[in-house]
């Protein structure tokens, strides 16, 4: 059984572009046709699921002023980590 189910709802979108490497977005297009949805659906619900997941994120969110979070807020630039970089600190999790 899927974990990710195929979305029942029209939802609001923005959207992002992100690099990967070559085998994740094969996974990532092969678990999108797994499930029957888009593999935008899959990056986005994998994302709430990291989101929910990580308490101490969840905690440092709300922490954090609510005034910068919303949908006109500025988005901070930060230079592009690396996937290795990246990779430990989701794994711990």
């Amino acid at each position: 059984m899927p974990i990710l189910k195929a979305p029942s709802k029209v939802i609001r979108n923005a959207t992002i572009q992100v690099r990967v490497e070559e085998d994740v977005d094969l996974k990532l297009r092969k678990y999108a046709e797994y499930i029957g949805a888009s593999p935008a659906f899959v990056v986005a619900e994998s994302l709430k699921l990291v989101f929910q997941k990580d308490t101490e994120f969840r905690e440092w969110l709300a922490h954090r002023d609510d005034s910068r979070t919303g949908p006109n807020a500025e988005r901070p630039v930060q230079a592009e980590q690396s996937p290795s970089a990246i990779g430990p600190a989701l794994l711990k999790k």
